[in-house]
């Protein structure tokens, strides 16, 4: 059978697929036929299936599959191309049929098929956006050390005070569209999540992590600018608009695993979240580390699923294209499976990304191409991250890197990056007091760049300021001197100040800043 049984392969919606089927001597015996058992072209059925055996109220019927006749062909084979118009994960296997009505099938598993949206073919460079740092007030911040606020902040911060600095907002992003799209060649825009964080309330920082979010549909009002004549929901749409206006499309973070402390889910349904035996609630984490300003989802209740199914359904009429999942790795394969089916029921060609790592301490389905066959249309590819940090700092030689590169299915579904909010920047020291480093150097993190964003086919992740050169350098708010931009404190990226001091007029650029920017946008279009 051509594909190989057992074969995965991913494909976009408007391809073509041919089956072959051969008999072992190469001949088509008198009387034999041959079939495709297939749910292609069933994915509404499909969908239907999953929403229906909803925690295990009905069972997959198996209703979507059925039997496409191949024709003969002049070589003796048989032969089928079927069009594929339907997103989602489908499989397919050929067989013949003798003149008594026996049926003989190949060994091995069904050929697996996963068609991607068509948009996502080639525009799939994502730009990950924290709205916080895009104000006027951080522009003026010319280094990540302490300014003439700390001191004032600091003791008020002793004396119990919240103080909350101007932050950057959604329309403050808006201006930064044309060089994420236009100039540097992105297509998708990330933003980090926009939901109100914790003030008072068990934060970590000045203001607290944006995944500590208190409620999963509200805007942060924090990122609104205040004008009488609109609410915080049509500022975001206004967002929504300005970057489908330049053909791009934008993903969200959306976290289902956590929330913060005092959360509207957390207050008004206690029972969705995770408790010890002692009655504590639970905090989740990873790699011996408990995220204490988060509490943890309890994804066994039925109602949670509803309660998230919407969740998605209301930011997609919101104009939301995407969702990149938080932690999808520790949240049950049947509830992705569920909540993915349930967004594509009404939105086919909503995109969904799984931040997943390969963590010892992880829940049993933290297994990544089960994530990717329970609907995701891509998953973080830690490994090879991993692997060409440790190459560049000398720990490990770099005939090591083809051991962690993904197989081909996984290759062509992997978002690969060179840094993340959750990683030290690129252009960071190698090693840092404390903690892991960055690749020593602008140029470090541009090579990097060129090994790991073209050695795969999936999407690329750009981190904003990684296009600049942002080291990080210095102590920086909550998570001190480490490599990274706060995410826990209003802060400032050093280079974007600078560029958007200049106006976000490229020419004005320091020559160095303006070459890499360039060098970053030939990669991408490559």
């Amino acid at each position: 059978m051509t594909p190989l049984p057992g074969t995965r392969v991913v494909r976009h919606a408007g391809d073509t697929m041919t089956f072959i089927l051969r008999m072992p001597d190469g001949g088509s015996p008198d009387g034999w036929q041959a079939r495709l058992r297939t749910n292609l072209g069933r994915a509404g059925r499909v969908r239907d299936e999953i929403l229906q055996s909803h925690f295990g109220k009905l069972p997959l019927a198996g209703a979507a599959w059925r039997d496409l006749p191949l024709e003969p062909t002049e070589d003796g084979s048989w032969s089928l191309t079927v069009p594929l118009t339907e997103v989602g994960y489908f499989k397919a296997k050929a067989y013949a049929i003798d003149p008594r009505g026996f049926q003989h099938w190949p060994d091995g598993p069904d050929v697996g098929i996963s068609i991607q949206p068509s948009w996502t073919r080639t525009a799939n460079t994502v730009y990950c956006a924290f709205p916080r740092m895009f104000g006027d007030w951080s522009k003026h911040r010319l280094s990540t050390a302490d300014d003439h606020h700390t001191p004032i902040l600091k003791a008020l911060d002793q004396e119990g005070f919240t103080v909350i600095p101007p932050s950057g907002t959604l329309r403050s992003l808006i201006a930064e569209l044309p060089h994420i799209v236009d100039r540097l060649g992105c297509r998708i825009v990330h933003l980090l999540p926009v939901s109100p964080t914790p003030t008072t309330f068990a934060r970590f920082g000045r203001y607290g992590s944006p995944y500590a979010l208190q409620h999963l549909t509200l805007v942060d009002p924090s990122l609104v600018e205040f004008d009488r004549r609109t609410t915080g929901v049509d500022q975001f749409r206004e967002l929504a608009r300005a970057v489908h206006a330049r053909g791009a499309r934008l993903m969200l973070d959306l976290v289902i695993n956590h929330t913060g402390w005092g959360s509207a889910e957390w207050e008004q349904h206690p029972e969705w979240f995770v408790r010890k035996p002692d009655g504590e609630f639970e905090s989740p984490g990873a790699w011996n580390v408990v995220w204490e300003d988060l509490v943890e989802m309890d994804q066994r209740h039925v109602a949670l699923w509803d309660y998230l199914a919407d969740a998605f359904l209301i930011w997609c009429r919101r104009g939301v294209d995407g969702f990149r999942c938080d932690f999808a790795h520790y949240v049950p394969i049947e509830a992705w499976q569920w909540l993915v089916a349930q967004a594509r029921a009404r939105d086919p060609d909503v995109e969904f990304y799984a931040e997943a790592y390969w963590a010892p301490d992880a829940a049993p389905y933290s297994n990544k191409p089960h994530l990717l066959l329970a609907g995701f249309d891509g998953t973080y590819d830690d490994p090879p991250y991993d692997e060409v940090r440790a190459v560049v700092r000398g720990e490990k030689a770099a005939t090591e890197l083809d051991a962690v590169m993904a197989d081909d299915f996984t290759r062509d579904r992997v978002v690969r990056y060179v840094e993340n909010h959750d990683e030290p920047r690129a252009a960071a020291p190698l090693r840092i007091s404390g903690g892991e480093g960055g690749f020593g150097s602008v140029d470090g993190g541009l090579a990097a760049a060129a090994l790991l964003y073209l050695s795969a086919n999936g999407p690329l992740l750009v981190h904003a300021g990684q296009e600049l050169g942002e080291p990080a350098a210095g102590a920086e708010g909550f998570g001190g001197d480490d490599g990274r931009t706060s995410i826990f404190d209003y802060w400032s990226m050093p280079t974007m100040a600078a560029f958007k001091r200049a106006g976000w007029a490229p020419e004005a650029l320091p020559a160095p800043m303006r070459e890499l920017r360039t060098r970053y946008a030939r990669r991408i279009a490559l």
